[in-house]
């Protein structure tokens, strides 16, 4: 039997270029000197000579060296790693309890690091926070459909119930009767600034992000989020408050880089799902709300995957800016036609 490759020493790596071994993607990426770029081992791209050639361990150390992605090999690792991260979703969704980076990994055969560096950047989200995200949404499914609450609990996966109560706030957002009430109780922190597409406010309750808001003028938002949340207690944001917006409007001005924020969703069981179904679509890519509707398992609901897509108000960490029509126009969006468009553009430009 042939022995397998562990792409560990440079030798096998550079047998690896030779042979545009695809087996080798995620596993190291080689740089050229003289060009200053850095390929997939499987590029098709000309070889280079091997005193010119160098390997590291990913492509985030071959960028803190200085070298620059290649755009011949660039797109097709992005479907493939779409496509691995698009099954790790799946194990985690069809999986009783959350399997852990080890597991994952071995079932992707792939390494749990580099997995968890692939998975976050595709979706914003670690897999244990895509997990327990996922686990929110099934007890809320569960319990629209009159399930009594212990069997709901179970039924999401939880493994008691003084484990779901422990965090049961952070898995459902604000209680329901809370948020009914226009945030009666709730302390929200909030911050205005300006981006490349206007102002921008960056809201936070105790659970998470509350609100990322897009407009021509910082008055309108603040009214928008005093409107949404009429009876909570709203406090400008400090020096450390102002740093995670600085976070936010780094994400828009580059939307590849990912964004990894605790997200205080509230909406109903059918829009967390398509709000889900958003943050798994990768920058730079457009879908409609058709695919949308599939993908989530509601073909006939397209009507109600655009009302999902309006009602969010999280700006661009749930990226529905990136839903289109089946024709390709890009129809309405909650910040205005032209920020989607300016969005789109950017995120076609770094991917």
């Amino acid at each position: 039997m042939k022995p397998t490759a562990t792409y560990t020493t440079d030798a096998e790596r550079w047998h690896a270029v030779q042979a545009r071994d695809s087996g080798a993607t995620g596993h190291f990426v080689y740089a050229v000197r003289t060009t200053g770029i850095y390929c997939q081992p499987a590029c098709t791209s000309r070889l280079a000579k091997r005193e010119n050639v160098e390997f590291f361990a990913d492509a985030d150390q071959a960028e803190a060296a200085g070298y620059r992605a290649c755009k011949r090999c660039k797109a097709g690792l992005g479907s493939r790693r779409s496509e691995r991260v698009a099954r790790a979703c799946r194990l985690i969704e069809a999986s009783d309890t959350a399997p852990n980076l080890d597991q994952l990994g071995a079932e992707l055969n792939v390494s749990p690091f580099h997995l968890h560096r692939l998975f976050k950047a595709e979706t914003g989200l670690t897999p244990k926070a895509y997990a327990s995200a996922f686990r929110a949404r099934r007890l809320r499914e569960q319990l629209d459909t009159g399930t009594s609450v212990t069997e709901a609990i179970y039924e999401a996966g939880y493994n008691s119930n003084s484990r779901f109560y422990e965090s049961a706030d952070a898995r459902l957002g604000m209680r329901p009767r809370q948020y009914r009430a226009g945030g009666q109780g709730a302390t929200i922190r909030f911050a205005l600034a300006q981006c490349s597409l206007g102002a921008i406010l960056v809201a936070q309750s105790e659970r998470g992000i509350c609100a990322i808001l897009l407009g021509d003028e910082p008055e309108p938002l603040l009214q928008d989020l005093q409107d949404k949340f009429p009876k909570a207690t709203l406090i400008g944001g400090d020096q450390a408050f102002e740093r995670l917006v600085a976070e936010v409007i780094g994400f828009v001005e580059a939307p590849a880089l990912g964004l990894a924020l605790p997200l205080d969703v509230q909406g109903t069981a059918f829009q967390e799902r398509v709000w889900q179904a958003l943050r798994e679509v990768p920058a730079g890519t457009q879908v409609s709300y058709t695919e949308i509707a599939a993908r989530i398992g509601a073909p006939k609901a397209v009507r109600a995957v655009a009302q999902a897509c309006a009602a969010n108000t999280i700006a661009v960490a749930i990226p529905c800016h990136r839903v289109v029509r089946r024709d390709g126009d890009l129809s309405g969006y909650r910040w205005g036609v032209e920020r989607k468009r300016q969005l789109l553009a950017r995120e076609t430009a770094h991917s």
